[in-house]
């Protein structure tokens, strides 16, 4: 897939319309201080983006708001690119214990936020993970306290930091930023035989215990559903996510992150609560919406998607 390089830019105003592969691109190749959170923001947009164009939210109902409109022709909704109305802004919820901004969240008039995502990015020092699982669980426990119904997901992504590239990096000082300093023992993902480290084989046994919470009255500390992806940081390849990590029978593959979501939003929101279908039905729009249309151009501003759009049906 060719890079688009106004795709992401120094520009975190507003949310923009990326592929995965561009938001992880961005990730694996940051140099500069993570505190900002711009290492993780087009992560952020691109679920934001996914959320309306394959989950069928409005994109008035999605924080950070996508660059997307929708108009209404011949009784289909059709999607339009429409960058000026994009925001980056989190979303505040309300917790049981504090409030939170939350990454990414569908929020409806008349009855609150129904999805939240808390993106995570992980450059090094992954020897802490298990120990960062408090906060971890501490989140999910507080917005599922206020909030029994919503549908609560986890999306991690790890730089795949492998133990061969600290020899070719000696002399790189300490304090230098980005995946081009020096890697610490404690920052190699795979070491020098190409296995995944203990550390990060036991953090993701941990975050399979933390997901797969299916009713409202199921244990408040457990999340919907929650994605792990190691990403290359260097290479041709950098933003490929490893296919070989989590197994291919693991919850918590990328892959199944999005479906879980849905089903359990069509199980709390609408299969339970017929009467509010009017409000809680996922769009479709329309084969013939622009958006589409541009898309199939390949024009530089649209990215190629990696998952289908929600259409009505021909």
């Amino acid at each position: 897939m060719p890079r688009r390089s106004n795709a992401v830019g120094e520009n975190f105003e507003s949310c923009r319309y990326v592929s995965l592969r561009e938001a992880l691109e961005y990730f694996g190749a940051f140099i500069g201080k993570t505190e900002s959170a711009n290492h993780i923001k087009p992560l952020h947009w691109y679920v934001a983006c996914r959320l309306v164009i394959e989950g069928g939210f409005h994109p008035d109902d999605v924080w950070p708001r996508p660059p997307f409109k929708v108009t209404k022709k011949r009784g289909e909704l059709q999607l339009e690119f429409a960058p000026e109305l994009a925001h980056g802004k989190e979303r505040t919820v309300l917790g049981g214990m504090k409030t939170k901004d939350v990454d990414v969240v569908v929020s409806m008039d008349g009855i609150g936020p129904v999805i939240a995502v808390s993106c995570k990015g992980v450059t090094g020092a992954f020897r802490n993970l298990t120990n960062r699982m408090e906060e971890t669980i501490g989140e999910c426990t507080n917005l599922h306290s206020f909030y029994p119904a919503l549908v609560l997901g986890y999306f991690c992504v790890i730089r795949a930091n492998r133990e061969i590239n600290v020899g070719a990096l000696e002399g790189v000082a300490m304090d230098a930023e980005g995946p081009a300093a020096e890697l610490k023992k404690n920052d190699i993902a795979i070491d020098a035989g190409g296995k995944v480290v203990e550390s990060l084989i036991r953090f993701h046994e941990a975050l399979r215990e933390l997901q797969g919470r299916r009713g409202i009255r199921n244990d408040v500390s457990r999340y919907e559903t929650i994605a792990l992806g190691l990403v290359q940081p260097t290479g041709t390849d950098v933003g490929e996510v490893l296919a070989d990590f989590p197994q291919a029978d693991s919850p918590i593959r990328i892959e199944r992150f999005f479906q879980t979501i849905y089903a359990r939003y069509e199980e709390r929101y609408v299969l339970a609560a017929p009467a509010l279908k009017s409000t809680t039905r996922r769009n479709e729009w329309s084969t013939a919406s622009p958006l589409f249309a541009q898309n199939l151009q390949g024009l530089d501003e649209f990215p190629e998607l990696n998952y289908e759009p929600r259409l009505t049906d021909d």
